[in-house]
């Protein structure tokens, strides 16, 4: 009621304001709007209409009369002319109005008037830079007009005025989009999907942008964002198929075929979708067809393959399965394929793909019968693309490839060669064509033609590798080209061939052969080449069951074949069977298979050896030398490739049964021609090595060597005598190393790029025990190839870098700000090892002993950085993944005792005692000798001590000192137990033990000693025996005098006896041990200057003190300098106010106090600093 009263009123008043006033614009613009958003009647707009009219009139500048004006005769009157006029009347009397202007645009956009429009719009953007209204309205009909660039200035100024705008920003992204600025776009639309998450296009055109960029994974998220708003969105679902289709040719090409399966088994779910919303657009089925085509070539084998094994029904049965499914997806690609010819007959690109097609689905049907007479449906699809395009040359490639006439191929190729004579692919079929018929000289050409057309076609360097013996290649050569088109395509027949290769070059553990091998056994499980060569890449490995496995599927393959499969064929799989058998310790079928051959007469000279080794793993020793007997009578009449490998395996059988005199025994009696070959001369130099300090063999070596020819059969021949010797030199107890390193360091100038002397030298170099020899190993090895092959008993860079990171004795300097370096020489080593490590594990994740060393390396640079937390759960997952491998634990026990105490080291300082017993009690559980079972039991006594379990530590600590070491630092820490916790059995039990394996450890017992009176003294400085301790720290300094770290406890010690009182002497001898410290140390050690000063100080020689604080001043970083440091300065200071005048003696008063207020500051426990700070507060 107020509110109408109130209308009223202001009516009256408009009403009494016109009669005074009835020439006044304003108010009659003032009563129209009232009456016009008041009103509803049609009388009442009229009469505003009035008051707009004579406004107008009155004043004809006034631009919202006519805007007005425009929204009546647009409204009401049903006037568009009018309603054109007084918009544009009012537009150009205030281009930033923005409702005119829009209205003005909407009757124009009505008309079909669109170049009015766009003119309108631009003169007023031209008149006004904040008519933002003009500026969108221009924008959009720019991006209507496909006028990219103008759209963009003009959407970016309409921004300005509209920021929370969706559509301005999803229209900004279309047209960066256009203009192919797809990161531009992709933010505009991420704009316009924040301020209004429900707009389906701008989540489409990203899902199109991510697919351009080849990021197939984000633009599936958008196309699934999308669906889930508007799930009828036909372009969503194609997105979404297409993308999910690039998705899956990503993993393919990784070689993840089944996850790539499974991506197309989706992708085609939604494109079978698309294809029922909208049935009749041909792109639909086309995406839906190139789907199950791609799902048909890349569905994989199973992978269960051990339930196979002895099953040929189950195998057969399998691979039916596979190619079942392989040939239903390919044949609803044809289907769909069909569906799109149908609605779209004039693409001739449809018929070439169902001619591609048909021509696999011809492959896979095992009972489709070819007629050679006939032309087949593949043939005449191709031809049906050809009469619509046929000067289209990849049609003529097309057809040329599913042809099955070699002179239909044959022209095919060459006219698609006269339409484009730079075509690589024909050149390339054209070269396997002319390869098929014979002509290799002209297949070779027509290749290198290909193939410097395009270096990026897989067919050339696959050709190349194959005429590896009639261009001259070497093998390596040969596998690097395989090798070239296995990564530029993967095609089963590369892969194949690249394993064959491998077989012959020695890169059978490439990790790069193994995933092309893997690959073709799930592409081709059909072929017995793939289960027999994979077999091989897994003996190679060492994992003999798996390549049982493989070699037996091989042979169900050959059984289940249509096609005859030859005799030498099956021979080499079961020879290849009865060797893994035999490596595997399955003895009984490895007989049972070499019986076999042997009675198809098939047995040669491997299967012999193979025969022999399975009944000596039986233990018949008597028929093993009689087979070895006769083995070695036919020597003489056997290829030279098979010489020496029988010579060896001779060798080592009898070596085993008979000991080396009969070796040695029955090389003598050989004929000396058996022993013209590298091989041969191996063996003898190994044999010859193993006969310690006899020469039986000295003649029959040194003639052998002559044969050697290459520099890298040279440095392995320096390599066994090394080996040899380490053992003449040596005696029962130890190896004469010493030898082997002098004879190393003068092969190495001969041959220095030798890796194989370089890590011999570092392994020997480690074993010697001497002081920073780790630092030397390190440095004398080289970083090793990718795929170097890990041979048995041989060192690599990595293990040598590993280990003698490790190996110094001294603690590392990671961070120069919290700790310092004892050892001069180890500077920064334990990150470049772990780097190196983590290279070497990603390139071989099976290598389990570069695991092993990463986890020790981790643990010094944990122990270094007292045990962060993040390290910790490094070592652990490091140590979890090792133990979980039961094979490893098998065959390396020791590295799992080491892991169990790392493990339980970990457990102890992250407060886990539980878990660290745990472990430590499984790792004393392990049979090895008790040298290392102590270490166990010691890491058992530190947990139980912590736990304050006295009993139990009494009982670990007896068994420590029963089963002993040799190993000094075992000692030293039980020794610091014993003295802390009172656990004397005996006297002087551990120091005995000590001196006996100081005796044992060779040319370190100086070393060994110090540290062992070193921590004797120690213990006495707990135990409050000064004296004690400062002659055993002095019997330390004097056993090694160049340990600066020594002179620095000896010197701490008899500062404190002399401060306590005990005479001027020990002053002396600490300023003589400190002023040691500067000449034998490297590096300045803290607090070393600082004693230093304060004996000289001690012993009245001021200007020495001055001159030593002077030096640890400087030596300390502003930030790390101790409070005892800042207290001599106040000293220093207080000096020197000794007979100055008063000015000067007050100013010295107050530097005095400013360093003690530092002191305390740095130090605030102390309270000698807070005495002096009152005494100087007194005197003040």
């Amino acid at each position: 009621m107020a509110e109408h009263d109130k209308e009223d009123a202001l009516i009256r008043r408009l009403h009494e304001s016109l009669d005074a006033h009835p020439d006044d614009a304003s108010l009659h613009l003032e009563m129209g709007i009232f009456l016009w958003e008041k009103g509803k009647a049609k009388e009442t707009k009229e009469n505003a209409a009035e008051h707009f009219l004579i406004s107008a009139k009155l004043n004809p500048e006034n631009g919202d009369a006519f805007k007005f004006l425009g929204h009546y005769y647009h409204c009401v009157s049903g006037n568009a002319q009018r309603a054109l006029k007084c918009y544009q009347r009012a537009v150009t009397l205030n281009p930033n109005d923005s409702d005119s202007g829009e209205a003005l645009c909407n009757l124009l956009d009505e008309g079909g008037k669109e170049n009015l429009e766009v003119a309108i719009c631009r003169e007023a953007s031209e008149k006004s830079p904040k008519a933002f209204w003009a500026f969108r309205r221009l924008g959009y009909l720019q991006v209507y007009q496909m006028k990219w660039t103008e759209a963009v200035q003009s959407l970016q100024h309409a921004l300005r005025g509209y920021p929370t705008c969706a559509d301005l920003w999803e229209a900004l992204g279309l047209a960066y989009q256009r203009l192919g600025r797809f990161t531009a776009a992709i933010k505009s639309y991420g704009r316009a999907l924040e301020l209004d998450n429900t707009r389906v296009f701008a989540l489409v055109e990203s899902g199109n942008i991510f697919l351009t960029l080849g990021t197939f994974e984000q633009g599936v998220d958008q196309f699934r964002q999308a669906l889930e708003i508007s799930p009828n969105c036909v372009s969503a679902h194609y997105g979404l198929a297409f993308g999910l289709l690039g998705f899956a040719k990503n993993c393919i090409n990784r070689g993840a075929y089944r996850w790539g399966a499974s991506l197309l088994k989706e992708a085609s779910q939604f494109a079978r979708a698309c294809a029922c919303i909208v049935k009749n657009i041909s792109c639909i089925w086309t995406l839906h067809a190139d789907i199950q085509l791609a799902y048909a070539k890349c569905f994989p084998w199973i992978d269960e393959i051990q339930e196979l094994e002895s099953d040929v029904e189950a195998f057969k049965t399998s691979i039916l399965s596979w190619k079942k499914t392989c040939y239903f997806a390919a044949r609803d690609a044809r289907v769909s394929y069909q569906r799109a010819l149908h609605l779209a007959p004039w693409q001739a690109n449809i018929y070439a793909d169902i001619a591609v097609t048909s021509d696999l689905i011809c492959s896979l049907d095992n009972d489709h019968k070819q007629d050679s007479n006939a032309w087949q449906l593949s043939e005449k699809m191709s031809m049906g693309a050809l009469l619509l395009e046929s000067d289209n040359y990849e049609f003529w490639v097309a057809l040329g490839y599913v042809a099955d006439h070699i002179s239909l191929k044959q022209h095919a190729l060459i006219r698609g060669l006269q339409l484009n004579v730079s075509l690589a692919i024909s050149w390339g079929y054209l070269g396997k064509l002319y390869r098929k018929m014979g002509e290799k000289l002209l297949a070779r050409q027509v290749f290198d033609r290909a193939r410097s057309i395009d270096p990026g076609l897989a067919l050339p360097w696959a050709s190349m590798s194959a005429e590896c013996y009639k261009r001259e290649l070497a093998p390596a050569e040969a596998f690097e080209s395989c090798l070239r088109a296995v990564q530029i395509m993967p095609l089963v027949e590369f892969q194949i061939g690249l394993t064959q290769l491998a077989l012959y070059t020695g890169h059978l553990l490439s990790s790069q052969v193994f995933g092309a091998i893997q690959q073709a056994v799930q592409r081709s499980p059909q072929y017995p080449e793939s289960h027999n060569l994979n077999g091989l890449v897994f003996e190679a490995r060492k994992d003999y069951h798996s390549a049982a496995t493989s070699y037996r599927l091989a042979r169900h393959a050959m059984n289940t074949s249509s096609c005859s499969v030859p005799n030498s064929q099956i021979r080499d799989v079961s020879m290849n069977l009865a060797r893994a058998l035999a490596k595997a310790g399955n003895a009984v079928e490895a007989l049972q298979e070499c019986e076999h051959l042997k009675k198809e007469g098939a047995l040669d000279v491997e299967g012999l050896q193979v025969y022999t080794f399975s009944l000596w793993q039986l233990g018949e020793n008597d028929m093993v030398l009689s087979v070895a007997r006769s083995l070695a009578a036919s020597l003489s009449s056997m290829e030279k490739t098979c010489v020496a490998t029988s010579i060896c395996f001779i060798c080592r059988l009898l070596y085993s049964l008979r000991g080396l005199d009969a070796v040695t025994t029955m090389i003598v009696k050989m004929p000396k021609e058996l022993f013209q070959s590298a091989k041969v001369s191996f063996i003898l130099s190994a044999i010859h090595a193993l006969d310690g300090h006899n020469d039986h063999l000295g003649s029959v070596v040194s003639s052998s060597q002559s044969f050697l020819t290459s520099h890298e059969e040279i440095a392995r021949m320096h390599f066994l005598v090394v080996l040899g010797k380490l053992v003449k030199n040596g005696s029962e107890c130890c190896l004469g190393i010493q030898s082997g390193v002098m004879h190393l360091r003068k092969a190495l100038h001969m041959f220095p790029n030798s890796n194989l002397l370089r890590n011999l030298l570092g392994y020997l170099l480690l074993s010697c025990r001497e002081i920073n020899n780790c630092h030397t190993a390190m440095r004398c090895c080289k970083s090793d190839p990718p795929d170097l092959p890990n041979q048995g008993g041989l060192k690599l860079a990595s293990d040598i870098h590993g280990a003698g990171s490790i190996s110094c004795y001294a603690i590392g300097k990671n961070n120069s700000k919290l700790t310092f370096p004892t050892c001069a020489k180890q500077y920064h080593t334990s990150p470049k090892s772990i780097r190196y490590l983590q290279k070497c594990f990603r390139q071989k994740p099976w290598n389990q002993n570069a695991r092993y060393l990463l986890v020790l390396n981790y643990l010094q640079r944990a122990r270094e950085e007292n045990f962060p937390h993040h390290l910790c759960v490094i070592i652990n997952r490091l140590i979890f993944v090792a133990l979980s491998n039961e094979l490893y634990c098998k065959e390396e026990e020791y590295q799992q005792f080491q892991l169990l105490l790392c493990a339980s080291e970990i457990s102890l300082q992250c407060g886990d005692q539980i878990t660290c017993i745990t472990h430590a009690k499984k790792a004393a559980e392990i049979a090895l000798p008790d040298d290392y079972i102590f270490f166990a039991r010691l890491l058992l006594c530190r947990v139980y001590a912590m736990k304050g379990d006295l009993l139990n530590l009494q009982k670990e600590y007896a068994k420590c000192l029963e089963l002993r070491t040799d190993c000094h630092i075992g000692w030293v820490c039980l020794k610091q137990l014993e003295s802390r916790y009172q656990l004397q059995i005996s006297s002087n039990a551990i120091d005995l033990n000590f001196e006996h394996s100081v005796k044992e450890g060779g040319n370190l017992w100086k070393m060994w000693m110090a540290v062992y009176n070193l921590v004797k003294g120690l213990l006495s400085l707990q135990n409050g025996d000064l004296l004690s301790a400062e002659e055993l720290v002095s019997q330390a300094c004097l056993t090694v005098n160049s340990e600066s770290c020594l002179y620095l406890c000896h010197g701490a010690i008899c500062m404190e006896l002399g401060r306590q009182g005990y005479g001027s002497l020990f002053f002396s001898r600490a300023a003589k041990s400190l002023a040691k410290v500067h000449e034998h140390s490297m590096i300045p050690l803290p607090l070393a200057g600082l004693l230093l000063a304060q004996a000289e100080g001690s012993l009245g020689s001021k200007e020495n003190w001055v001159r030593q604080l002077g030096f640890e001043w400087h030596s300390w970083p502003p930030e790390q300098r101790p409070a005892e440091l800042f207290f001599q300065m106040h000293l220093l200071a207080r000096q020197s106010k000794v007979g100055s005048n008063t000015q000067s003696s007050e100013r010295s008063f107050k530097s005095s106090q400013r360093w003690v207020l530092q002191a305390i500051h740095t130090n605030p426990s102390c309270m000698r600093y807070w005495k002096v700070l009152l005494e100087l507060t007194g005197c003040e």
